[in-house]
């Protein structure tokens, strides 16, 4: 699930003026007499608002009376231009000197962070980061800032000595506690991580985000049963807490205890970023006989587009229970929603139509889960438009041999923290492929889109990799063009679910702290029974996986023959 993974629970200090999502401002210190408290809260909330959309010079001029003024929450807005500018020292003397002068609330790098991370300006906020440590070099909250930004950019080693440094100054600072463990994840070290966060658990007994990180670590190892412990240890403690309550709902579904997460699982909607319409209309879980006659239903595009593809195997079990499906999906989905049985209308864009009830394609398994269709149409329940099939034909090689469609990279979505390093994980280099290359009696086919493409100019030496993807524009072309293929090998991305879905044969190359859907310990799945897990044995390394996905190539080759 795209926006919603098991992922750290950070905690965080009661910020120094203000938080970036949502905007609050608090602790105004001096006013000029000129303006009125809503004139100057106005200037404030304007000049976020240009600097979360990227713009600096035009607030920065705004900002300038209360600058003047010394006003504190607008230095600091003044110090987020300059940093967006590229004034990394300035940006940095002005918020270490308020960093310093506000000893117990949360470091105003960590806001500055937030927001150039959003808009995946990260480089910018590390420059200020380390400026400031220069200048406040006693001030771990400013170590602990930085740590976060190496992490998010990958540069774990760093990230690690830099909060070591910070815990070891300062260690009740459970902030840099949390992200040093997050970090040793990251990097792949999970015992490391989990020691991390063990030993400060006999002088934080009671601290939430230690004890829901515990259990995510020990999730991500597969260690279900000790991570449920520690996930009722922290719920106990807040139980109204969605964060909380949405990893532990991907760790029961990990487990496939899936009643109980599905449930779980709507705590989601208590996040930002889910749906907006009225949880009163929200379809409610049916019954074996439930009876939808003449109920228009708007099934909503929530997340990935794989969950979407995932979850579309409910929409005919929802029209042969007499419900008028409307389906609200991207562009990339529509052709190939308007193909499959049981839709009546398709929507891309434009504003909320009528209807009866409204369910997440995410949702529709809790919808169903006291049906006798829990797990919705069988495979297949999506189909390739016939006549792009044909079209798409002479795309692919026709020499006798085995035809391999090949995804290594996902969405990076580098403004998303969770999601980008999650991509980290499951995505690869195509140098990793080169293995591949060496097999006889197989054709390799490029379904690559998006940033990962760009690989294609410099493939590995001896790799021969056909390119169709120019023809490719929408995921209906894709799945014509699969429907010619023998085998596909993916990553976790979205292509994986429409080859599942089609019940095209499919090699899943699968990270370590695999998604909750693929289950734990499992090499085939009950979503897709084409689908073969190919899992890695140790975080982070690819090579036994590409021997193990080579062999099973070459076997299937040689069975061709």
């Amino acid at each position: 699930m795209a926006h919603s993974p098991a992922g750290f629970f950070i905690p965080r200090q009661k910020p120094c003026v203000f938080t970036a999502r949502p905007i609050t401002m608090r602790n105004t210190t001096m006013r000029p007499p000129s303006t009125t408290p809503g004139t100057e809260l106005t200037t404030l909330r304007h000049a976020m608002q240009a600097i979360q959309a990227g713009q600096f010079s035009q607030p920065r001029a705004l900002l300038a009376p209360l600058v003047a003024q010394q006003n504190e929450q607008a230095l600091i807005l003044h110090a987020f231009c300059l940093c967006g500018e590229g004034d990394s020292h300035a940006a940095a003397q002005i918020l270490a000197d308020i960093g310093l002068r506000n000893p117990s609330s949360q470091h105003p790098l960590q806001d500055l962070s937030e927001i150039m991370a959003a808009l995946d300006q990260r480089p910018s906020a590390i420059a200020v980061c380390r400026a400031a440590a220069r200048l406040a070099p006693a001030d771990t909250r400013i170590h602990t800032a930085l740590g976060d930004l190496l992490v998010q950019t990958g540069q774990f080693e760093a990230a690690i000595t830099t909060l070591t440094e910070a815990t070891s100054k300062h260690p009740q600072d459970m902030l840099a506690h949390n992200l040093l463990s997050m970090a040793y994840t990251e990097s792949g070290a999970l015992d490391t991580a989990l020691q991390c966060l063990m030993a400060c658990l006999p002088h934080t007994p009671k601290d939430v985000p230690t004890l829901a990180n515990i259990a995510s670590v020990l999730a991500a190892q597969g260690h279900m049963e000790q991570s449920f412990g520690y996930f009722a240890q922290a719920l106990a403690l807040r139980p109204q807490d969605a964060r909380i309550r949405v990893n532990h709902s991907v760790a029961l579904l990990k487990a496939g205890q899936y009643a109980q997460g599905w449930r779980e699982h709507e705590w989601r909607f208590q996040l930002p970023g889910h749906t907006s319409l009225p949880m009163e209309r929200l379809l409610p879980t049916l019954g074996p006989n439930t009876d939808l006659s003449g109920q228009r239903i708007l099934i909503t595009h929530e997340e990935g587009l794989g969950d979407t593809l995932m979850f579309a195997r409910y929409v005919r079990p929802l029209a042969e229970r007499g419900a008028i499906t409307h389906l609200w999906v991207p562009e990339a989905l529509a052709d190939l929603c308007r193909n499959m049985p049981g839709v009546h209308t398709v929507q891309v864009g434009g504003t909320t139509p009528a209807y009866d009830w409204h369910c997440p394609f995410i949702s529709l398994p809790r919808v169903f889960a006291a049906t006798s269709q829990p797990w919705g149409t069988p495979v297949p329940y999506i189909r390739a438009n016939s006549h792009k099939v044909v079209a798409l034909a002479p795309l692919l090689p026709m020499n006798g041999k085995l035809n391999v469609g090949l995804v290594w990279g996902g969405a990076p979505r580098p403004t998303s923290h969770f999601a980008h390093m999650i991509d980290r994980k499951r995505s690869m280099n195509l140098h990793t492929l080169a293995p591949l290359g060496a097999i006889p009696g197989i054709n390799l086919i490029s379904l690559q889109k998006g940033p990962y493409a760009e690989q294609m100019m410099d493939p590995p030496e001896g790799m021969m990799l056909y390119d169709p993807t120019d023809s490719l524009h929408t995921l209906d072309d894709t799945a014509a063009l699969i429907m010619g293929l023998d085998v596909v090998v993916t990553v976790d991305t979205s292509v994986v679910h429409l080859v599942g879905a089609l019940g095209k044969p499919v090699l899943l190359m699968d990270r370590y702290d695999n998604c909750w859907r693929w289950l734990h310990g499992r090499e085939d799945t009950p979503w897709y029974p084409t689908l073969r897990i190919i899992r890695q044995t140790t975080p982070r390394h690819w090579d036994d996986v590409m021997v193990r996905v080579a062999q099973a190539l070459a076997d299937m080759a040689a069975h061709r023959r």
